[in-house]
């Protein structure tokens, strides 16, 4: 009972979670009126726009608003482990993403269905990354709000992402051989949230990029698959184990 109301709460910790629910689904319409889906991809639009922004907004303060409010004094009251509140809350968040996602995906067939409007190509492969690229996501937005004060770990990783696209778009022209070179490109493109090799998921390419799994001749969607759940483990480990380690104390005291 107690881990289905954390994950609930995920839902009810403000309006404005409804409100970007419905504003996202409504730049997905916009979006398919107003460009042509064939020139821009509307595919990559939802995989950015869910995939990379909707976590940002849906975990803001996820739990930096209960700390800075003393609240959490309240919800890590003993005998319950502290790192369940931070599993069931990413489990909530990871919901709300698959319902997002199953919902934007039906409305868009059914848009194409009556005017023709937009490309069901790869449509499921574009939703499933969009779900696996919110999780880690939210699981590094998550594990921030433990550190960041209130809300910030949003404002925090939207700097994040532009820095992490111009760093990734430099390194793409950059055909050095020096150590730091591959060191940095080693780093963004598996520890960093894999926007690559889901793009590639998503078009069908599985490439190379698929770490240790791909070399055990397993599929390469497969061993992108498990890569992004060993991501989203990982920095989910972290926000569990600060969490666990933390000392809360209410205003009062």
């Amino acid at each position: 009972m107690r881990a289905l109301e954390l994950m609930k709460e995920t839902w009810s910790r403000g309006i404005y979670i409804w409100i970007a629910h419905v504003s996202w689904f409504a730049i997905y319409v916009i979006f398919l009126i107003v460009f042509d889906p064939r020139d821009w991809g509307f595919q990559s639009f939802l995989f950015m726009w869910a995939g990379c922004l909707l976590p940002l907004v849906l975990s803001a303060g996820i739990f930096g608003n209960d700390i800075s409010s003393g609240r959490i004094c309240v919800l890590m009251t003993k005998p319950f482990w502290p790192g369940g509140l931070y599993i069931y809350r990413l489990l909530g968040l990871s919901i709300q993403s698959a319902l997002h996602l199953i919902v934007a995906g039906c409305g868009l067939m059914m848009i194409h269905s009556l005017t023709g409007l937009g490309n069901l190509d790869n449509l499921g492969l574009w939703l499933f990354s969009s779900w696996l690229l919110f999780n880690t996501w939210a699981a590094v937005s998550s594990s921030l709000s433990i550190v960041i004060s209130r809300a910030y770990n949003c404002l925090f990783l939207f700097i994040a992402i532009i820095t992490i696209s111009i760093l990734v778009n430099i390194l793409s022209y950059d055909h050095s051989d020096d150590f730091i070179t591959k060191a940095m490109k080693v780093l963004t493109k598996y520890a960093c949230p894999p926007f690559g090799i889901l793009t590639k998921l998503s078009k069908g390419e599985y490439g190379a990029d698929s770490l240790v799994v791909g070399k055990y001749q397993l599929m390469k969607g497969v061993a992108c698959t498990v890569h992004c759940f060993m991501l989203t483990l990982f920095y989910s480990t972290i926000g569990v184990l600060v969490l666990s380690k933390r000392q809360f104390f209410s205003r009062s005291s």
